[in-house]
């Protein structure tokens, strides 16, 4: 492997500070495209898009490569047992907590190129643009390559930041991969990490040691993208959740023909009716400026279903997300009510599996207004918005460490293979990035 690695063909160069100021937005653009043209032709889906398996050949060789690229950039390197990479530009005081940024590495199946790999090549960026100046930080700058923060493969995400915040399980071990008999130890153990080490209840790094997290990402959705001057984002919280994976409407399985209907109990017009119900009251509770999303992303007639029959079995699953638990608690009582009221009328029968909770991850409240108020300073437009998707960034707040993200317009959403990013929207997140690293220390006592 590491034979036919590529590497970046930027060297650090020194110039004038007139040269310096009037190319560097240029040369650190074309920076940044070549480690995103590299890792996208080593990481090709062969159907489409990429595909970068967490603790995969792939994405092991994309910590090589960024590690070849520190290299250039003359960084100090070190991994976790869990193999989460941090890539270091000390500074004048090593001593202080480090400034850190970052992503994961890794992608769904046959996604795009830029959902986590954008949060780490903008770090790389802010780092070549600080040794492209001569620019010292008061406090060390580090950029962290998480591993597997996609769920796709074993059915967990987070699992490099939840084993280096020593919150991964020891049954998180058994999980198997979806198209294969392997399980997540094995696999972790495949790439040369330490699985047990990964499940101690122990931190794998010392968390003491982050002064910050700021993780830039791709927005995911259209909302920046749909904005013609505000292509920014600073995060104000990241959504929580209540989800039931398998909701049943149990009703009654008849000749399509012979049956009239007063005396039917269709299961596909029951659960039509309470979801049409649920996003009349998702309305309501937008017109009074609640945060909430709700989404049904699997729905489907029981195996005997056909088209003379009237059916007798609904199966699907039910996504509720917020930034505030209290208004999600309040829409699954609704949502139970209304079930229960649909089920009466139609006289079908709602079963609903184990509520899965994930509380919203609340961002340093600090970090959130010093990035507001950068982009204020610096003339960048923004919009503040929360985050629907998780992130690595919730589970590194959850831990305690002061945490906060920015997003960045793409384009055609994400999690599929027509995922896309303007380079000059992404260089606005850089910037925006490097004036909050460089203004940190400002306010020194």
């Amino acid at each position: 492997m590491r034979e036919n690695r590529q590497s970046p063909t930027i060297e650090v160069q020194e110039k004038s500070m007139t040269e310096e100021m009037q190319d560097i937005a240029v040369e650190g653009a074309a920076f940044a495209k070549k480690i995103f043209d590299d890792v996208r032709e080593f990481s090709k889906d062969p159907v489409a898009g990429v595909s970068r398996q967490g603790y995969s050949a792939v994405e092991n060789k994309v910590h090589e490569y960024v590690k070849e690229v520190g290299k250039t950039l003359g960084l100090e390197e070190w991994a976790d047992a869990a193999g989460n990479l941090f890539l270091t530009l000390p500074g004048e005081h090593r001593d202080l907590p480090a400034f850190v940024t970052g992503s994961h590495g890794d992608s769904v199946p046959q996604g795009g190129n830029y959902d986590g790999l954008a949060g780490i090549v903008a770090g790389l960026t802010v780092l070549w643009w600080m040794r492209r100046t001569n620019y010292t930080p008061y406090r060390d700058m580090s950029v962290l390559v998480t591993r597997m923060e996609e769920s796709s493969y074993f059915g967990k995400a987070y699992v490099g930041t939840l084993a280096m915040t020593g919150k991964l399980k020891p049954e998180d071990l058994k999980l198997r991969h979806r198209t294969k008999q392997q399980t997540l130890a094995e696999a972790i153990r495949e790439s040369g990490f330490d699985p047990e080490a990964c499940v101690s209840g122990k931190p794998l790094a010392d968390l003491k040691k982050f002064g910050a997290f700021i993780e830039l990402h791709i927005e995911q959705g259209p909302t920046l993208d749909s904005n013609k001057t505000k292509r920014v984002g600073v995060v104000t919280g990241i959504r929580g959740n209540l989800r039931h994976k398998v909701v049943r409407c149990i009703g009654e399985t008849a000749h399509s023909g012979a049956v009239n209907r007063e005396f039917r109990h269709d299961a596909v017009l029951a659960t039509a009716d309470f979801l049409m119900r649920m996003e009349k009251h998702w309305i309501h509770r937008l017109d009074r400026e609640e945060d909430l999303v709700f989404t049904v992303g699997v729905l489907k007639t029981g195996d005997s279903a056909a088209i003379a029959k009237v059916p007798g079995l609904v199966t699907f699953c039910i996504d509720m997300r917020s930034l505030s638990m209290g208004t999600l608690e309040r829409f699954h009582e609704v949502l139970l009510s209304c079930a229960d009221k649909v089920a009466k009328e139609r006289g079908v029968k709602f079963e609903f599996d184990q509520m899965l909770r994930t509380d919203p991850a609340k961002l340093n409240s600090g970090l959130v207004a010093r990035i507001a108020t950068t982009a204020a300073e610096n003339g960048i437009p923004y919009i503040a918005m929360p985050s629907g998707a998780g992130h690595d960034s919730a589970v590194l707040t959850n831990a305690g460490i002061p945490s906060a993200m920015i997003f960045v317009a793409n384009q055609n959403g994400s999690h599929n293979p027509r995922e896309e990013m303007k380079l000059e929207d992404f260089m606005q997140g850089v910037k925006l990035l490097w004036k909050v690293a460089e203004g940190f220390d400002t306010e020194r006592e």
